[in-house]
């Protein structure tokens, strides 16, 4: 009865919203005169999708007697009708032709300059592979001695890789970004100089998992930023209530969350929350954030009902952001979802249009997921990419109190934006390099025009990126240079167009691993992890064994982040090893 009441109370708020004094009726059905179910229609005079149910019909209130409707559907042409209140309307889509025109830039993870195509090719085989993601492979630094790298602060893929493996389930190799799994530990941080937004350091040592070659790290340092001294924020809450989230790991979930967020925030702060799912309406209209009370009732208000309008949400969310837009200030969305996420009328193009707009006027779009599986982040993911912010995969309640109460500076305070490094070698050094994780979309990698974007870095951010070395020189030649390696970090500050730049050259100074700093052979016991989740053909000679004995070796027992890594190597070791025995056991049988 609740859930009832609430969805009706959701139509009044669109209704409201609207205007409603008319109805618009109709039908849509294919050439043949099928009927076709979620049909997209985009009501022109509020801006506001609506679906055809499961007989293609649908009934739209209007505040005028004619309005223009579009109908989108994927496969079929699109359609613009003229509708009059008191006429049922029929439409009739078209099949589009199988050959589409559409022209999208693809957007990379990392980019080598002038690297031939063809090399890149045979690195996978056509969209036939089974991961999206194609693994980066070993560069010729003779030809090619400078590599790029986007940087950014998310950390999903680590969340996400734990919930397949609590769940008993084998986590499929997309969902494995591991880079994103290093960002999930913040390592070892040392603050930049007076002044500075970024430090660099790196290190070079053995691989474990291969004698003859190196493993070169790369940590870099953000400023960290007073919370007391941060300008004031306004943030919107964009919640998916749709039906779909009606699961405890889903809306109660981020519920907590958000109650958890509201405790961290200040009386010059304000909250507006938008939600979208039975209906598109503003729950909470901007309140400061003193006024605790009003905003946890505000969202424990919040109940699931309704399909997942979430191009219209997205609109109305940015609306808000831009009406109380604060100068000087933090002004971003955080949106919520299961990623059961139906952008409506727009094309994924025209998303990405949508939310680069609104970045550019300084509104940063932060993304958390819940209860979805690895096929449905892509597009969040993207969104977070586009709107200049970072996305977290929130799966219990202490990764929720991680990402938005113990990290609430990195995860809503931007110190950078736009950030990206060049990595170059000495090709005398460095015979070949692999860059560890940043791993590139198939489409993306065969797209001749897909482009590098740098990412967000929030406040206090400690990013590790490794690579694996093949040397040019044997164990027995005495080497020393001063230019092993050199980093050229550019990055913008916010509400700064300017580009600035961190240059650094560093020397040829081996480390043994095992007399390593304990968090760089930590986050070599993650990448080994994440290695053999992804069934990485550079690590086939790993086993799980040695996975966790040096996650056990080098984990802080005071960490509990890292000592709950090790449980977790521990039960994907179980896991793995049974459904291994169990295939055998099927096959001989």
């Amino acid at each position: 009865m609740k859930t009832i009441l609430q969805i009706f109370l959701l139509q009044l708020i669109a209704l409201s919203l609207i205007g409603q004094q008319f109805y618009l009726r109709g039908e849509v059905r294919d050439e043949a005169g099928n009927p076709l179910q979620n049909v997209t229609i985009h009501q022109k005079s509020t801006g506001y999708v609506f679906y055809t149910g499961y007989s293609g019909s649908f009934g739209i209130p209007a505040n005028k007697g004619t309005d223009t409707l579009n109908f989108i559907f994927e496969g079929y042409q699109k359609e613009q009708f003229i509708v009059e209140t008191d006429k049922y309307i029929s439409v009739r889509l078209k099949l589009l032709p199988s050959i589409s025109t559409n022209i999208k830039r693809g957007k990379l993870s990392s980019l080598t300059t002038n690297l031939d195509r063809e090399d890149q090719k045979k690195w996978y085989t056509g969209d036939e592979t089974y991961a999206s993601l194609v693994e980066n492979h070993f560069i010729e630094s003779s030809k090619y001695p400078t590599t790029s790298i986007a940087l950014n602060i998310d950390r999903a893929s680590y969340s996400n890789v734990r919930r397949f493996i609590n769940l008993e389930m084998s986590v499929p190799p997309d969902a494995v970004r591991i880079e994103e799994m290093l960002n999930n530990f913040n390592f070892g941080y040392h603050p930049p100089p007076d002044n500075s937004i970024f430090k660099i350091e790196t290190t070079l040592t053995n691989c474990p998992w291969n004698q003859d070659n190196q493993l070169f790290f790369i940590s870099v340092f953000s400023k960290k930023l007073n919370l007391d001294s941060l300008p004031p924020s306004h943030l919107v809450f964009l919640i998916d209530i749709s039906g779909s989230m009606d699961m405890p790991n889903r809306l109660p979930l981020l519920k907590s969350a958000f109650h958890m967020l509201a405790m961290n925030l200040r009386e010059k702060d304000t909250v507006s929350i938008v939600i979208y799912g039975g209906a598109v309406g503003v729950m909470l209209f901007p309140t400061a954030g003193n006024e605790k009370e009003k905003i946890c009732k505000a969202i424990d208000g919040l109940e699931p009902g309704g399909s997942t309008p979430g191009e219209s949400g997205i609109k109305l969310a940015y609306n808000i952001a831009k009406k109380h837009f604060i100068e000087g200030g933090n002004n971003r969305i955080i949106l919520a979802t299961d990623g059961d996420f139906n952008v409506g009328l727009k094309t994924e193009q025209e998303l990405d249009e949508l939310v680069s707009s609104n970045r550019k006027a300084g509104i940063y779009l932060t993304c958390l997921g819940v209860g979805m599986g690895n096929y449905k982040d892509s597009k969040i993911q993207m969104l977070a990419t586009k709107g200049n912010g970072n996305f977290a995969y929130i799966d219990n309640f202490q990764e929720a109190e991680k990402v938005l109460m113990k990290e609430f500076t990195q995860t809503l305070y931007t110190v950078a934006e736009d950030v990206f490094m060049n990595v170059k070698f000495d090709p005398d050094l460095v015979k070949q390099y692999r860059l560890i994780g940043f791993d590139d979309k198939v489409d993306a990698l065969s797209d001749s025009s897909a482009i590098l974007e740098g990412g967000e870095i929030g406040s206090g951010q400690s990013l590790v990126i490794a690579f694996e070395l093949e040397p040019a020189y044997n164990s027995e030649t005495q080497v020393i240079s001063s230019e092993f390696a050199t980093t050229n970090l550019y990055y913008k500050l916010p509400f700064d167009t300017s580009r600035y730049e961190v240059n650094e050259k560093f020397s040829f100074d081996p480390v043994a691993f095992k007399d390593l700093e304990p968090i760089y052979q930590f986050a070599t016991s993650v990448i080994m992890f994440g290695s053999v989740l992804k069934h990485s053909e550079f690590t086939k000679n790993i086993s799980w064994g040695d996975v966790l004995f040096h996650a056990g070796e080098s984990a802080n027992p005071t960490d509990i982040n890292q000592s709950q890594f090790t449980e977790l190597v521990y039960k994907a070791k179980t896991f793995y090893s049974r459904s291994k025995k169990n295939k055998r056991k099927n096959s001989t049988e």
